[in-house]
């Protein structure tokens, strides 16, 4: 076996070179990759660098943390997978000893090992990854690797709308139609909320949250979203409030979208400080945010399999492995055309 990775080697270029093939631990699974999602994280490290950099300049950089494949290698003490399955990866390690781990929130570990990010910025953009078993998921036989790959931020969705405790009835209004935006839809549907209004200043974005199951979409570029949210929901607005933009703009809008006793979830990275006014919404308002997904990758499994979660239908472009350069390009030169981006990786 022969393999490569692709590695940041200044911020807006990226190189493939040989690596080593890794040699899996005891209860590790090693994995041949064959699809890895371009997430927003990714884009911002391949323009930016890391949002955290490493503290030794000469620190490799590896990008890609939403990955699936086929494992072709297991350690003495792996029980549950074998050699030839389907699997996706959980791309955040805990350490499963502090306080957060043990009380069961493992996603705000500290000391979580996360792809592509600190401490070893190891990612997944890669022909052959170890990881352990712990955090390895069989495929369903109905699901693909690509649908595979997906499963990542299409858990940050499930995240967000459990915690939120979205149920039947609930009005609903997201705020930015990004790939997360429409992943937080699709789990606010599952869950049978059906009054969802979607937000966003990308026609394309629109349309494929209409197709998604969106009761109705406002471009803010051309309409008053808090004006015509309140139109479509009532008065009082919304019983939860995504922001899933990352934006100070659509931040500050919360405040003006949710009812009394409602609840605002901050799921976009928002930069900088946004002022909070909160005597808007001092009738009892919870704000939350929300930081990626704990205990979620089995039910969003089994949503995407069931048919419940259409993964496949955001992907707008697919890149071979050795269009690496050009996918993070096209990925910041196209943003109003791309909904989700993934890479094929390809056999050595």
């Amino acid at each position: 076996m022969k393999n490569t990775e692709a590695i940041l080697v200044t911020p807006g270029t990226m190189k493939i070179q040989e690596a080593p093939v890794p040699v899996p631990k005891d209860d590790e699974v090693l994995l041949k990759v064959e699809y890895v999602g371009i997430c927003g994280s990714d884009v911002h490290g391949f323009e930016s660098g890391p949002f955290i950099p490493p503290k030794d300049p000469n620190q490799k950089i590896g990008l890609g943390h939403e990955c699936a494949g086929t494992v072709v290698g297991v350690g003495s003490k792996v029980k549950k997978i074998k050699v030839g399955d389907r699997v996706n990866i959980e791309p955040g390690v805990p350490c499963g000893k502090c306080r957060f781990c043990l009380s069961g929130h493992y996603n705000i570990c500290p000391d979580v090992d996360f792809l592509a990010t600190q401490p070893n910025y190891r990612g997944a953009l890669t022909n052959y990854i170890t990881h352990p078993e712990a955090y390895t998921y069989k495929l369903p036989d109905n699901m693909d690797t690509m649908e595979g790959a997906l499963v990542e931020p299409a858990a940050v969705g499930m995240h967000a709308a459990m915690e939120a405790d979205v149920k039947p009835g609930k009005k609903i209004v997201i705020l930015g139609a990004g790939c997360i935006g429409l992943m937080t839809l699709q789990a606010c549907r599952a869950m049978g909320a059906t009054e969802i209004v979607v937000s966003d200043v990308i026609p394309k974005r629109l349309e494929m949250a209409k197709k998604l199951g969106a009761m109705e979409v406002i471009n803010g570029k051309e309409e008053d979203t808090i004006a015509r949210s309140k139109e479509l929901l009532g008065e009082w607005g919304a019983d939860i409030v995504f922001e899933t933009a990352g934006s100070p703009v659509t931040a500050r809008q919360t405040t003006s979208l949710v009812m009394r006793g409602g609840r605002i979830m901050i799921v976009g990275t928002v930069p900088g400080d946004t002022p909070v006014n909160f005597l808007g919404i001092n009738r009892e308002v919870k704000i939350q945010t929300v930081f990626r997904y704990v205990n979620n990758y089995p039910m969003t499994i089994e949503a995407i399999s069931s048919g419940r979660f259409d993964v496949k239908s955001m992907v707008t472009d697919i890149y071979d492995y050795h269009e690496v350069q050009r996918a993070f390009e096209e990925s910041l030169s196209r943003k109003s055309e791309i909904i989700k981006g993934v890479i094929k990786m390809e056999d050595l």
